[in-house]
């Protein structure tokens, strides 16, 4: 029997659920992985919620995670039991000893990379990949803007992108994570609850504005954030952890200085098997480096997701969060 987190209901997190499940063979094209760490994101309270719709009710829960293949299903090449892999895409149900998903989306990890680093690391870190280096390929020089800096993927992003040599400007709900965030890589820090960030990015800037702005953060931020961009400039949301951005009217982007607006999406960019490893190599490379660093600032029991859930909504945690089965 294999310990598993489910909820059978959508609602805050007391709906989630621990129980026991049979370990069952994988199937044509699928992996069987014994989790040795589970990483949680704030897409995984979407799914609780219901603001995304899961397969089927009772459902598992997160995508997330890295261990040692347990057990190949047929067909499944490019794979031996007791492979180190990691995956961030995929069935839900990574919450759990045990996830079988097809090998399609599993990644075998570098020596250099550890188990609890890679579950902190795959789903942010993919996620940072695609924005920094695909839906707006930053360069040296630029300025964005980065809100929730202190965040999951905001730690990682502030590093990556002081690395890539742009000046990092970043919003936190506190002076505790406007430190952390500065550790971090981010030159300027905006306390979001105390100061208005659009004023602050134009003096930050001196009126230049910022290149790109990347907002996981959603309805409070928007449309606000359209203002701390330069003409032609590119607003990214990918994120909606204040609620989903209302419908617009289009035209808002040509009175800001025909702005760019875009919202996407991990699995787009990883849809294909090269894509995914691809990301994945550029990931690695960028952690293996030593540029991008990935402090682990939060481990739970699987037992205790609820709490962890919890937690996570009240802002109470910052970078990276893992379950440990």
């Amino acid at each position: 029997m294999s310990q598993r987190i489910q909820f059978s209901q959508h609602g805050g997190p007391e709906v989630l659920e621990q129980i026991e499940v049979p370990v069952t063979a994988p199937g044509a094209g699928e992996v069987r992985v014994r989790n040795h760490a589970i990483g949680l994101n704030f897409i995984d309270t979407y799914y609780r919620s219901g603001l995304y719709v899961p397969p089927g009710l009772p459902s598992g829960l997160g995508s997330e995670g890295a261990g040692v293949v347990d057990a190949l299903g047929e067909g499944v090449e490019g794979f031996v039991v007791g492979d180190r892999v990691a995956y961030a895409t995929g069935p839900l149900g990574a919450y759990g000893e045990h996830h079988t998903l097809p090998a399609r989306h599993l990644v075998k990890l570098p020596d250099s990379i550890g188990f609890e680093q890679a579950a902190s690391v795959m789903l942010k870190g993919l996620t940072t990949q695609y924005l920094l280096r695909q839906t707006y390929p930053l360069k040296a020089g630029e300025t964005v803007l980065f809100h929730a800096a202190a965040g999951g993927v905001g730690s990682i992003a502030c590093q990556w992108a002081n690395h890539l040599g742009a000046t990092v400007i970043g919003t936190v709900g506190s002076k505790e994570k406007a430190e952390l965030a500065k550790k971090n890589g981010c030159h300027h820090t905006i306390l979001y609850r105390d100061e208005d960030f659009v004023a602050k990015v134009k003096d930050i800037t001196s009126g230049k504005l910022c290149d790109v702005v990347y907002d996981g953060i959603g309805k409070t931020t928007f449309p606000a954030s359209l203002d701390c961009l330069r003409p032609l400039g590119y607003f990214v949301s990918f994120g909606s952890a204040s609620g989903q951005i209302d419908a617009f009217n289009i035209n808002i982007l040509q009175t800001k200085g025909s702005l760019f607006a875009t919202r996407p999406t991990l699995n787009n960019y990883v849809a294909k098997r090269d894509d995914l490893v691809a990301t994945a190599a550029d990931l690695f490379k960028v952690v293996g480096s030593g540029a991008v660093k990935i402090p682990i600032n939060q481990k739970y029991p699987l037992k205790d997701a609820a709490r962890a859930h919890k937690e996570m909504e009240g802002r109470d945690t910052t970078g990276s969060t893992i379950l440990m089965p």
